[in-house]
C-alpha cells in the first residue's frame, strides 16, 4: 500500500491511495487515526490494515487539487542516519577530506538529525546563507518501523518495518566539517524534506533492492541501488537494538551513495533557486526548491 497525508483546501487528513490513482481517507476506509505518525506510533493491528488494504483495492477520489504533505510531521526522537553506507560514497568522502581509503568500511557510523518539522514535498529548502555556503543533498532510503523494536534479531528485523519513504538528508557541509560532529550541520530548519508517500513494507523484497537516483536542475547526480548499501537495515537493527530500545515510528535513513555535490571537482552546492529531486523506484520522487 501506499500512505500518503492528503491536503485539500480545507485540511491535510491521511489517505491510502487506491490502484485507480486516486485516495481514500482513513475515516472512509473505517480506520481512526489523525494522522500517519498517530496510526504508526500506535502499533496498527492486522485488522485496521485490511481495512486500508480494502479501500486501496477499490475506487478513490481524485488527488486534482490536492497536494502530498510531509508523511510524518516529526520523528520520535532525532532521525538516526547511517553515515557512509555505500562504498562509493565512502571514497568520494575520503577524496574529500584528502585521506587514504583502503575499501573497507569494517564498522557502521551512526549519527542522529534533529527534526522539527519535516519539510513537505514542493517545499522550499532553506538556504540559511547566513551561516553556510555549503548546501548538499543526500537521496536516501528511510525505514519507518512499525513496533517497538528492543533485543531484535537480524532474521526478525523485517517484522518491525512498517514502511519506506525518501529522505533529503540535505546538510551544510563546512557546519559539518568545522563543527567536527555532522548533528548541527545536518539539523537546520528545513533540511529534512520527507516523502511524498509511505510504501509499506509488504510491497518490496526485504531489505530493498530499489534504483535511487537524484537530479539538481534536472542534471543526473546520483544514481545507485540500495542493495549497494554496505550495512542493511537487518544489520542496523540487530546492533542498534542490542542496547537501544527504538519505539514504533522510529525513522531510519540508511545512507546516500555517491554523486553529492562535495564529491564533485569543484564541488556542486546547492543555491537559492535551484531545484533538488530525489527518487527511489517503487515509491515515487521527492522534489524541493532551494529558496532564499
Amino acid at each position: 500500500m501506499r500512505l500518503a497525508m492528503i491536503r485539500t483546501a480545507e485540511q491535510t487528513v491521511p489517505a491510502v491511495l487506491t490502484n485507480d490513482g486516486g485516495y481514500v481517507t482513513f475515516e472512509e476506509a473505517g480506520v481512526a487515526a489523525a494522522s500517519l505518525e498517530a496510526f504508526i506510533q500506535g502499533e496498527p493491528a492486522e485488522e485496521e490494515m485490511n481495512k486500508l488494504r480494502q479501500a486501496a483495492a477499490g475506487t478513490g477520489k481524485s488527488l486534482e487539487g490536492t497536494a502530498f504533505a510531509a508523511p510524518l510531521t516529526r520523528p520520535v526522537g532525532d532521525v538516526i542516519c547511517l553515515g557512509i553506507n555505500y562504498m562509493e560514497h565512502a571514497a568520494e568522502h575520503a577524496r574529500f577530506h584528502h585521506e587514504a581509503f583502503d575499501g573497507k568500511r569494517e564498522e557502521s557510523v551512526y549519527f542522529s538529525k534533529h527534526v522539527y518539522r519535516f519539510t513537505d514535498p514542493g517545499e522550499g529548502i532553506p538556504a540559511h546563507a547566513d551561516i553556510t555556503q555549503t548546501v548538499d543533498y543526500e537521496s536516501e532510503l528511510a525505514v519507518i518501523l512499525g513496533k517497538k523494536a528492543s533485543r531484535v534479531k537480524a532474521g526478525e528485523s523485517g517484522a518491525y518495518v512498517f514502511g519506506y519513504t525518501i529522505l533529503n538528508d540535505v546538510s551544510a557541509r563546512d557546519l559539518q566539517n568545522g563543527h567536527k560532529q555532522w548533528l548541527f550541520g545536518k539539523s537546520l530548519d528545513g533540511f529534512t524534506p520527507l516523502g511524498p508517500v509511505i510504501v509499506t513494507a509488504d510491497e518490496f523484497a526485504y531489505p530493498p533492492a530499489q534504483d535511487i537516483r537524484s537530479y539538481v536542475n534536472g542534471e543526473l547526480r546520483q544514481n545507485s541501488n540500495t542493495a549497494h548499501q554496505i550495512f542493511k537495515i537487518d544489520f542496523v537493527l540487530e546492533e542498534l537494538t542490542a542496547g537501544v530500545t527504538l519505539p514504533a515510528g522510529t525513522v531510519i535513513a540508511t545512507g546516500t551513495p555517491s554523486g553529492v555535490g562535495l564529491g564533485f571537482t569543484p564541488p556542486k552546492y546547492m543555491h537559492p533557486g535551484d531545484v533538488v529531486r530525489c527518487e527511489i523506484d517503487g515509491i515515487g520522487a521527492l522534489e524541493n526548491p532551494v529558496t532564499d
